[in-house]
């Protein structure tokens, strides 16, 4: 078929003149046509963007699986890191599964490490009962039931997993009853062992047995648990005290003194190096959290001499400012990355809350809407979370702009069952139409006629699906067989076409014989504006040299990037060599690399298939700059991976 086909005819392409110039040749467009009108249903498609993991977790919120003292302590980037692990543990199951995979752990494990695993399962289970539950409805409305009025049938297993999930939060009460009761009991020992500390200093017993009891009651404090957190501090600044008056005021022998006083110091002096040491942690949580491990332990160390006390102490001071600092510092920039998200969130809530107010009437404004609110639901997809406190909110709110815009889409579908059999009377006119001049040697003329018919086509609306593929087959077998005769008797290719096949030729070879080695990216930018301004070539030549064309190009921007990959993938290797002999780690190292490169690729495809959306909106340079630097930094992050998946799989041989 040729380009007078159902799709637009790019203007360089439309060659038939009276003197019957030849014109190139391609696959139908009408078959590609014919797939995006004819199988329009009545009934608004089906969305194409899924937010199955969005809806099952908000479902995993209802009120019936709130738990009392649900405070995370973990910062949320560790909270998503272990739920994602947990996740990965349960994805797979089915709902059966995974309500007997409940039931076990509830059994088999104590209640307190069972947080991320039963947040995992109601997420999971939820994704695919949602998944039934549409199913279900789709089957429905498909037999000729409404929408509203279907009720899903009662889920067994969801009946299960809450009865589960009551047991679960009643142990989990009983135990933080239970904590809290034992923390007001070692409150009550840890103020017992102040009191017998007290006592000590008063005592008048000898030096031996007066340190022998100290040590005893220090050992006393060490197996003593955690206390209510409003007692920490003042539990511990009297007990500390009181240790140092021990050490002041007792008359004991001052070599044993020194000696303690200097084991003290020396623990402490540990403590320090390994603060440290933590400098150079690359987790910046691990870091952290290994952080307030040390601070437990300094404050179990007994004092030490009053003219090093305050040495060591700013010593282990200066390194925990510096791990607190890069904490505070990395989940600010988190915060930030959030608070853009948030916005950008907001702004898609917006645009597509504005998609249910227009006053649409027509099929092909109700599908463009349609496909604007598509790409709306795709940008959302590649954002990520926006702040704890507003991610369930705003995506509720953009729910509810998807859900009203589509049964607003339903609503209108259901008005126009009446106007499919004019549509199809209408189209059967069209094939007799095309059938009459499909054996035409009239080649202009006749291909005139068919474009026009080929127009006339596209401004009819869909007719009923028992109809539309039979009749479709019927005007395309029409054309095809006109074109098909007028592409035999029209071959060659056009001039200028040739012409322009000379000159980039002429420009690819320029290009391959380029030193890019003492130039720059704008160099680059040069020849790819030269390449843009050289016209069509045969449409035989386009592909082959295209791609001959993109490999030039992209050897060019990798001689640019090498020296830098180079580095990157010198300190990948330093990783490795720790790695050397440990296969597991190796291939779990691989497999998690080779899942960030399907995702990236995924993502970018994503995002350049959307990037020009925000130019309708306003404020949307900063956006799209936004966008393109996500897109910059994934392409590098993807290249930087499978380098990476090369240097273990090099590692492996």
């Amino acid at each position: 078929m040729t380009t007078e086909k159902m799709n637009s005819v790019p203007e360089e392409q439309v060659g038939v003149a009276e003197d019957a110039k030849m014109v190139t040749t391609e696959e139908s467009a009408v078959q590609a046509e014919g797939s995006g009108v004819e199988n329009e249903e009545i009934t608004p498609a089906v969305e194409e963007v899924s937010f199955e993991e969005e809806d099952a977790a908000l479902a995993a919120e209802a009120p019936e699986f709130k738990l009392e003292n649900d405070e995370m302590v973990e910062e949320e980037a560790e909270v998503n890191d272990k739920l994602a692990a947990s996740l990965a543990v349960v994805g797979k199951m089915n709902k059966s599964e995974l309500v007997e995979y409940f039931a076990g752990i509830l059994e088999e494990k104590p209640v307190q490490t069972l947080r991320y695993e039963v947040e995992a399962v109601k997420v999971s289970f939820y994704k695919k009962h949602r998944a039934e539950v549409e199913d279900a409805k789709r089957i429905f409305v498909e037999q000729g039931g409404s929408a509203e009025e279907f009720t899903p049938a009662v889920d067994a297993e969801e009946v299960r997993l809450k009865e589960y999930f009551a047991i679960y939060r009643a142990k989990r009460e009983e135990y933080m009853a239970g904590l809290e009761k034992s923390k007001e009991e070692n409150l009550r020992v840890k103020l017992q062992i102040i009191e017998e500390l007290k006592a000590l200093v008063a005592a008048g017993e000898t030096v031996g047995q007066t340190f022998q009891t100290f040590r005893a009651l220090q050992q006393r404090w060490k197996e003593a648990g955690a206390v209510p957190q409003a007692n920490v501090k003042e539990v511990w600044e009297t007990y500390n005290l009181h240790v140092e008056n021990f050490y002041d005021f007792v008359k004991i022998n001052k070599e044993l003194r020194d000696l303690d006083l200097q084991r003290n110091l020396e623990s402490k002096t540990a403590l320090c190096e390994v603060a440290e040491a933590l400098a150079g942690e690359e987790s910046v949580v691990v870091a952290f959290r290994k952080l307030q491990d040390l601070h437990e332990q300094w404050r179990e160390i007994g004092p030490v001499a009053r003219e090093q006390k305050d040495a060591i102490w700013e010593r282990f001071k200066e390194a925990s400012s510096r791990i607190n600092r890069r904490h505070q510092e990395y989940f600010e920039g988190i915060k930030e990355e959030q608070k853009k998200n948030l916005a950008l969130k907001t702004e898609l809530c917006e645009k597509a809350e504005e998609l249910s107010t227009e006053m649409l009437t027509t099929r092909k404004e109700w599908n463009k809407a349609s496909e604007r609110l598509i790409e709306i639901q795709k940008v959302w997809k590649t954002i990520g979370f926006a702040p704890k406190k507003d991610n369930a909110k705003i995506y509720e709110r953009f729910r509810a702009a998807c859900d009203k815009f589509f049964e607003l889409k339903r609503s209108f579908y259901e008005g126009v069952k009446t106007e499919m059999e004019h549509n199809l009377q209408l189209k059967v006119e069209i094939c007799e139409a095309a059938e009459a001049i499909q054996d035409s040697e009239q080649w202009k003329k006749s291909a005139d006629e068919l474009i026009e018919l080929q127009k006339r086509w596209k401004e009819i609306g869909p007719v009923s699906r028992r109809h539309s593929d039979a009749v479709w087959k019927r005007f395309r077998a029409a054309c095809d067989h006109f074109f098909a005769r007028k592409s035999a008797h029209f071959a060659g290719v056009d001039a200028e076409h040739a012409a322009n096949l000379e000159k980039k030729n002429a420009l690819l070879a320029e290009i391959e014989q380029f030193d890019i080695t003492g130039g720059s990216i704008e160099d680059i930018k040069e020849f790819q504006r030269r390449w843009s301004e050289i016209g069509y070539v045969p449409i035989k030549e386009k592909d082959a040299l295209q791609k001959r064309y993109r490999a030039a190009i992209d050897k060019l921007f990798a001689t640019l990037r090498g020296g830098d990959r180079e580095r990157r993938a010198e300190n990948f290797r330093n990783k490795l060599s720790s790695m050397k002999g440990n296969g597991g780690k190796l291939r779990s190292e691989r497999d998690r690399l080779y899942n960030k490169v399907k995702q990236l690729e995924a993502d970018i495809a994503t995002l350049e298939n959307n990037i020009g959306f925000f130019s309708r909106s306003k404020g949307a340079e900063a956006l799209i700059r936004d966008v393109e630097n996500k897109i910059e930094r994934a392409k590098q992050e993807m290249a930087d991976t499978i380098e990476k998946i090369n240097l273990i799989d090099s590692e492996q041989e």
